[in-house]
């Protein structure tokens, strides 16, 4: 059965739901949207469809960005959830940063119904997102894919078909988890640079064309130095929980994590310290905080 691309259906218009929502409408294509805060959705150039049942009805095509595994399930098996409205020849492609676990449940589940599940992991954050450059990792049904390319092409530039089901989340745990150590472990020596005295715009000019080079040294610090944290990007609360989710895929695949158990103390000691609901980034002024109030970013001397 030929899957109609318009409309198509998003649930879950924030932070990145959003974006990817606007450039797909920006491409032409029409979008029905629903989220848990209805005000979300015009500002992504969706039209607000009256429930989730009635975006189900009529879209043959949708999509999810949602914050995890839990929120997902209530989606897709909750009362008047997309399992309970799916229709034979849908395909539902989550977007979001899921348990590879519950995402091979949920496909199982819906491909009694008949509807192909793709998962699709996405990387390169807010600023990738408004260009239309993320990178997704998608397993499940090669067909499906190539059917919704022209709504994945809108803001995506690199779309990698890992496998089966589950192999696009679980390549996303994987480059999530890498994201985090190397956040964390550049926030921490960026303080203990400014603790020595180090210049440190220098000092990343150094890691960057050293051994040391890291996409948050190449990326993120040249502006954090600067006073710009990127904001708008994955939170350090979502930050934790991608961590948590590698720590429970490495259990389930016996494979011993000693850099783990680390990692997720930074960001969940950060967010205690008041930094979960802003940018993971952040996680550098609580290094600094527990340095005795260090900040990396220059100061305004006039301010």
């Amino acid at each position: 059965m030929a899957v109609s691309l318009t409309p198509a259906g998003m649930v879950g218009t924030g932070n990145m739901g959003g974006r990817m929502t606007r450039r797909m409408v920006e491409a032409g294509h029409r979008l029905l949207a629903v989220d848990a805060d209805p005000a979300r959705v015009p500002a992504s150039g969706a039209t607000a469809a009256a429930s989730l049942a009635d975006l189900a009805a009529r879209c043959d095509v949708i999509m999810m960005s949602l914050p995890d595994s839990s929120v997902i399930e209530s989606v897709v098996r909750g009362p008047g959830g997309l399992l309970s409205r799916a229709r034979d020849g849908q395909v539902i492609i989550d977007l979001s940063t899921a348990d590879p676990k519950s995402t091979r449940a949920l496909h199982d589940a819906l491909a009694a119904r008949g509807v192909r599940y793709l998962d699709a992991g996405i990387s390169g954050g807010a600023a990738a997102a408004d260009k239309g450059t993320l990178t997704l990792m998608v397993g499940g049904d090669t067909g499906a894919l190539a059917e919704v390319r022209p709504l994945l092409d809108a803001f995506s530039a690199h779309v990698h078909h890992m496998g089966a089901s589950g192999a696009g989340h679980t390549a996303k745990v994987l480059n999530n988890f890498l994201n985090g150590v190397t956040l964390a472990a550049t926030a921490e020596v960026m303080v203990a640079g400014k603790k020595a005295g180090l210049d440190l715009g220098q000092l990343l000019e150094v890691i960057n064309s050293s051994s040391g080079v890291s996409y948050a040294s190449l990326n993120r610090f040249p502006r954090i130095i600067e006073g710009d944290y990127l904001e708008g990007g994955l939170t350090g609360r979502l930050m934790a929980k991608d961590v948590r989710l590698y720590l429970s895929l490495a259990e389930d695949l016996g494979v011993t994590t000693l850099i783990g158990p680390a990692t997720v103390t930074a960001f969940g000691v950060s967010n205690a310290l008041g930094y979960g609901d802003v940018i993971s980034n952040r996680v550098v002024d609580a290094f600094g905080d527990l340095a005795g109030g260090v900040r990396v970013a220059r100061q305004d001397p006039d301010g």
